[in-house]
């Protein structure tokens, strides 16, 4: 009788030998002669990758595979984990909540707004053709039911947003301000299109493009520069005018009666201290002396320079400043900045000096007049701001200048020093803490650059309506509270240092210049994480997780059928969504 054959299999054979698994896969067909089952190897397919190995494994046991083309079909694919981790972040901040107590139209627009001012920061005209059905730029308005929201919604969303500002930066100063800590103020300005906003003032020469016009904005944030309030003035107005409307709120609207304010020359003037801060019960500040006062302490023999050949720091009193503290800080580095920018710019003004001195000379249309002379001298030490060092004569007909040496050197003096001054007393910040305070508005400058330029793009603002203008600033805050908590949890994914206390502890002074962290300065190295992953910036990280897609899936031959389906986070992504504590599933 003849063999009886069977089916073919794939058979995994293993054998050890000194310790090594050697493993093999044969492709066999298994059938019966007589009372015996026999195998007949019909080829070897270990070369093969596992998974192809299995696919044919599971084809002889009689699957059947269809091509995933044939099968279902994508209708769409749409970025969606960028708008997972701003709205995830947004929500576990409760920032909804804060807006309104239930959810509106209104309240779902302007969630919205602030998430696409994070995810792609455009005019509002823009943001609506994003939210169209039809161009769907990402799940942003599928995830917040907004979707074909227009542009006049929009506007009205921000209107419903202004009357409620001050409830909402009520409920901001309720959770990061304390009674008695430390609040930061700073003032700034920004440019928009247009010329009717009531609120708007030309710009000055070196605050932006010529000819466009700016407005005022000034930002209260806590001790790390988390921003609590924000407030728009007329683009006129001084930085030291705007301290009374700041402080009014602190006290009135947030009901702080014991806090330290700490601003910088520009705001808190020795005006504005006289009048605004000194008597007010419960309000302590720190901020820092000009030039003309700290020449004056030199002059009176209170600041003895040549104490701080050896030391960097120390702590000097004043009969003009009668119960504050003056801490004096030289950084030597500071003073070589300073010297050599100088030496450039004095360089720089005498060239053009010079020009003009030749222009008075020459024997063809040579340059006549006091007023003409006058306006070309204008020019240069506008430009350069070194008219204090230089003596100018003038005549209708001539013009040559000296420099002024003693100045110079007056001003060399004080390179490198800067003076403190505050009414905290010691028992409660000691000398190094003040300075240490102090240069905490780095943290508010930094908020200004990020509304500014780096992410959010504030400006140009396209807003005529004064309170639309308020509304478009607030919005921007808003959108810097969610990205400066997610650049705190993103931290070890991105540049930023996520221990600045430990750069702090590298410093040998604390007058010294900032140091990063051995982590930080190791990932700006390698770029790579302790991880492995790449390091990259908060807009690149952005991008990455916008790769993340949510895809519109329909079964072929079933038209009426379609589901969502995610693909798999690479390991960036996982990382992200797990240090952020959000899932992209919404």
């Amino acid at each position: 009788m003849p063999p009886r054959t069977g089916p073919v299999h794939v058979a995994k054979i293993e054998r050890k030998y000194r310790g090594t698994v050697y493993r093999s896969f044969l492709l066999r067909r298994t059938y019966r002669d007589g009372p015996r089952v026999r195998h007949e190897t019909l080829g070897n397919i270990s070369h093969l990758p596992e998974p192809l190995i299995d696919l044919i494994r599971r084809g002889l046991r009689g699957e059947t595979f269809v091509p995933a083309g044939e099968t279902f079909e994508i209708l769409r694919a749409r970025p969606h984990g960028h708008v997972a981790a701003t709205l995830g972040t947004l929500r576990h901040l409760e920032l909804e909540g804060l807006l309104a107590s239930r959810r509106s139209r209104e309240r779902d627009l302007v969630v919205a707004m602030i998430a696409a001012r994070i995810l792609e920061p455009r005019s509002k005209l823009a943001t609506a053709r994003s939210l169209d059905p039809q161009m769907l730029h990402s799940t942003l308005g599928e995830c917040l039911e907004v979707a074909g929201a227009g542009e006049d919604e929009l506007y009205a969303a921000m209107d419903w947003l202004l009357e409620r500002q001050g409830r909402i930066e009520a409920g901001l100063a309720r959770r990061h301000l304390a009674e008695g800590g430390l609040v930061l103020c700073d003032v700034s300005t920004t440019w928009f299109e247009g010329r009717h906003c009531p609120l708007a003032r030309l710009v000055a020469r070196g605050e932006g493009p010529p000819g466009k016009l700016k407005i005022l904005f000034g930002l209260l944030t806590n001790s790390e520069g988390c921003p609590v309030a924000v407030q728009v003035f007329e683009g006129n107005l001084g930085d030291p005018k705007t301290l009374a409307p700041q402080l009014a709120k602190l006290r009135e609207r947030f009901g702080l009666k014991r806090f330290v304010m700490v601003g910088d020359r520009g705001l808190l003037t020795e005006a504005r201290v006289k009048k605004e801060l000194q008597g007010v019960e419960g309000l302590q500040w720190i901020t820092a002396l000009r030039a003309p006062s700290i020449r004056a302490l030199v002059e009176q023999g209170a600041l003895q320079l040549s104490l701080f050949d050896e030391r960097d720091l120390g702590e000097i009193h004043s009969p003009d400043y009668p119960g504050e503290r003056l801490v004096v800080c030289r950084n030597p580095l500071l003073a070589e900045e300073r010297a050599r920018k100088r030496t450039e710019l004095l360089a720089a003004t005498q060239r053009e000096l010079e020009k003009i001195v030749q222009a008075t000379r020459r024997s063809r249309r040579a340059l006549r007049g006091i007023k003409n002379i006058g306006l070309r001298v204008g020019k240069v030490l506008g430009r350069f701001k070194m008219g204090k060092h230089f003596k100018l004569h003038i005549r209708w007909d001539s013009f040559r200048y000296e420099r002024r040496e003693e100045n110079i050197a007056a001003e060399a003096a004080l390179d490198g020093f800067y003076v403190l001054r505050t009414t905290v007393p010691r028992p409660d910040l000691s000398s190094e803490e003040v300075v240490r305070t102090y240069k905490r508005l780095s943290q508010v400058e930094r908020a200004f650059r990020s509304l500014k330029t780096v992410d959010l793009k504030v400006r140009p603002i396209r807003h005529w309506d004064a309170d639309r203008v308020r509304a478009h600033v607030f919005l921007c805050m808003l959108a810097y509270y969610v990205e400066w908590h997610m650049r705190r949890a993103l931290a070890p994914l991105l540049f930023d240092d996520e221990d600045p206390a430990a750069g702090q502890a590298r410093r040998a002074s604390v007058v010294a210049p900032a140091r990063r962290s051995l982590g930080a300065e190791r990932k700006a190295l390698l770029k790579r994480t302790e991880e492995g992953l790449p390091v990259q910036s908060f807009q690149d990280l952005l991008l990455d997780l916008a790769t993340l897609t949510k895809n519109r899936v329909r079964p072929r031959g079933l038209e009426a059928v379609t589901f969502d389906m995610l693909p798999t986070p690479t390991e960036v992504q996982a990382r992200a969504f797990e240090l952020l504590k959000v899932s992209p599933a919404m």
